[in-house]
């Protein structure tokens, strides 16, 4: 009965004074001889090929095979039906093949062990069918091996191997695993269209020519970690239908994974691209994780569609120029990542982290759906994060397909923080910014807004703090205010609670922020919106702690008597009032009751002569009786109104009335006055 485990290795260099000849062999000895096959009379040789059927197994371990007596041997097993080598158990460790070894076509329905083997010319395994485990750990192969169509039913090992030349395993499958572990292929290795249906362990293998595994289909792990593709790694149009490993990975020219399907995670951590990395147009269902990565040219990520998140933290652009468009249905990871030259992003996502993200030279990012987590970022040259108004197209003018990400929701972008970024060659166009931090952001005042950059608002409805009604006059907002006022006791509601990472940020530090903000808009020429971020510098001044209390109440007063000279509605309604009080105090007390005649006393001098003649006026008196009148309302408004201008009625007042007009001309035209700033910071450019 066969065995998969071979016997003991009793070999012909072995016994008592062997024959020069055998000094060194270590072939394995034909059974009922002292020799191996190698060492075989002529005559006993063909005693035991012809001793032989299909399918027995065979032990030639370390016995050197010529091509004629290979072939010898695998004549005496060839099936008469099918003419193809059926071999049970296949023992060939430490075996040396001289010349080219054709196993084309041979069925191994046993275990095949070439561990060791050394074949100096080509290894031809062409449609070989591989039943038990295939063992070729440690082979030498001096010359091409053909494995092409070849079918491995087991697992088939091949770590440590040498193949000298091109090495072609075209539409081969592997049942089970398939192990190439620290291989060294110095020549081509063409895989393309094989099937691995077990893990495929390539980890630490060396390809110093071209590696082809384009349109492969790995149906579990591979594992290509520490690999080292000296020249082309093709794996366009590759299936990895779970985790595809190529962690640690150095790729010394192109690499092309362009309509690759990753159905699980595709790990490329710490890899090395020193030429073009092309996906373009791959597929991947789980996440795409390429942290710490170096991409030394270009990155072609175009049309690329992630359903998971694209990790490129601490990943390494040297002169990728174009990275994307690609949609990606989780977050991209660019945190810590430097970009060293020029580079255009598109990115349609979810998130995108650009934490401590460091741009060497202009970028500009350009987006849809997603919401931007700036923080820290770095960069001396001029950025732009803009918003996409239309799907992305892509060259052949077609395009992007957004299926990905959820039908129905709003393609805007928002941006989350902006903490810890030097502002001063940044570029927002067509940005969301209601829930962005800026407590921290540098050189602020030189930030460029573009397009339609919308902030928070104020409640917009009606609340109640405590007994009295309470309603916030429409303006921009930020963010960290929001937040702050909802934290209030005895807060309005309405004001936003939910802005992640607003901390205890109170109006000590968003005085300056809205004043940085303040001067961005009065530079960009836009005076309303610059009016907003005014509004709100003083509104975090009055409720600053580090303010004066004499400060706070002018504040107070500013802000009640016309919101800091912007609210005009306000300063009208305190002048319509002041008006009103005006005009009642003046029918009350102060219009004299009468107009008071003039009267011309004199004396004339005896005899004639120059009569000296004194003209006087009767003092104001007092109103008595009905002083609620037409004609005193008349006058009473007539004296208001040239007070608000700052002139003098001419009316003959009482003592109090004259107190009265003297306040009013000294009101009014202020609140006047706010009325009319207000008006004007609303409506100048």
């Amino acid at each position: 009965m066969s065995t998969s485990e071979p016997p003991t290795w009793p070999h012909c260099g072995q016994g008592a004074d062997p024959s020069p000849d055998l000094v060194g062999c270590r072939g394995m000895r034909v059974p009922g001889h002292t020799t191996c096959l190698a060492h075989l009379t002529d005559t006993d040789r063909l005693t035991y090929l012809t001793g032989l059927a299909p399918g027995d197994d065979l032990d030639h371990r370390g016995t050197t095979f010529t091509p004629t007596l290979l072939g010898e041997l695998l004549n005496a097993l060839r099936d008469p039906i099918s003419t193809d080598p059926l071999i049970g158990h296949a023992w060939f460790d430490s075996a040396t093949f001289v010349g080219p070894a054709h196993f084309d076509w041979a069925i191994f329905t046993g275990d095949a062990r070439f561990g060791s083997a050394t074949f100096t010319g080509d290894a031809c395994f062409g449609s070989a069918s591989f039943t038990g485990s295939a063992g070729f750990g440690s082979v030498t192969f001096g010359g091409d091996v053909l494995f092409g169509s070849a079918r491995f039913t087991g697992s088939a090992g091949f770590s440590s191997a040498a193949f000298g030349g091109d090495a072609f395993f075209d539409s081969a499958t592997f049942g089970r695993d398939a192990r190439f572990g620290s291989a060294t292929f110095t020549g081509d290795a063409h895989f393309h269209d094989s099937t691995f249906g077990g893990f495929a362990r390539f980890h630490s293998a060396s390809f110093q020519g071209t590696s082809g595994f384009g349109a492969s289909t790995f149906t579990r792990h591979a594992r290509f970690d520490r690999v080292v593709f000296s020249g082309n790694a093709e794996f366009h149009t590759a299936a990895f239908i779970q985790e595809g490993r190529f962690e640690f990975a150095a790729f010394g020219h192109e690499a092309r994974f362009d309509r690759a399907l990753f159905g699980g995670n595709a790990e490329f951590h710490a890899a090395i691209f020193n030429k073009e990395a092309c996906f373009e147009s791959a597929t991947f269902e789980g996440d795409a994780r390429f942290g710490s990565v170096t991409f030394k040219s270009d990155a072609r990520f175009g049309s690329v569609t992630c359903k998971g998140s694209a990790r490129f933290g601490s990943a390494t652009f040297e002169k990728a120029d174009l990275f994307g468009p690609l949609v990606c249905a989780g977050q991209i990871v660019l945190s810590g990542a430097m970009f060293s030259g020029p580079v255009t992003l598109s990115f349609a996502a979810r998130h995108l982290e650009c934490r401590r993200t460091r741009w060497a030279a202009t970028a500009e990012i350009r987006l849809r759906y997603a919401t931007v987590n700036f923080a820290h970022a770095v960069f001396e040259y001029p950025l732009t994060i803009a918003a996409e108004p239309e799907q992305f197209v892509l060259d052949d003018n077609s395009e992007l397909s957004e299926a990905a990400l959820a039908s129905g929701t709003d393609p805007g972008v928002r941006l989350s923080s902006l903490r810890g970024v030097d502002a001063a060659h940044l570029v927002l166009a067509d940005i969301d910014l209601s829930g962005c931090l800026f407590t921290g952001t540098v050189h602020l005042d030189q930030l460029r807004l573009e397009g339609a950059c919308t902030f928070d608002t104020v409640p917009t409805s009606v609340g109640w703090r405590r007994w009295r009604p309470v309603r916030f006059t429409e303006r921009r907002v930020l963010a960290e205010e929001s937040h702050w006022r909802a934290s209030q006791p005895g807060a309005v509601r309405g004001w936003n609670v939910a802005v992640l990472g607003a901390g205890s940020v109170g109006p000590l530090q968003l005085a300056p922020v809205y004043r940085a903000l303040r001067k961005a808009f009065e530079d960009g020429k836009h005076e309303p919106g610059a009016a907003d971020f005014y509004y709100g510098e003083m509104e975090m001044r009055r409720h600053a702690d580090d303010i004066p209390r004499s400060e706070r109440v002018l504040l107070t007063m500013y802000w009640a008597l016309s919101g800091y000279g912007l609210r005009a509605s306000r300063a009208v309604v305190w002048l319509g009032a002041a008006m009103f009080f005006t005009i009642f105090l003046l029918m009350a007390f102060g219009l004299a009751q009468d107009t008071p005649k003039q009267t011309a006393t004199g004396t004339v001098p005896t005899g004639g002569g120059r009569v000296t003649f004194e003209i006087d006026k009767d003092n104001p008196r007092n109103p008595t009786g009905d002083r609620f009148t037409g004609e005193r309302f008349e006058k009473s408004l007539n004296v208001t109104l040239n007070s608000v201008v700052f002139r003098s009625s001419g009316q003959d007042l009482t003592t109090a009335g004259s107190y009265i007009e003297m306040t009013t001309r000294l009101t009014e035209p202020v609140l006047l006055g706010l009325a009319v700033l207000a008006v004007r910071n609303r409506v100048k450019r």
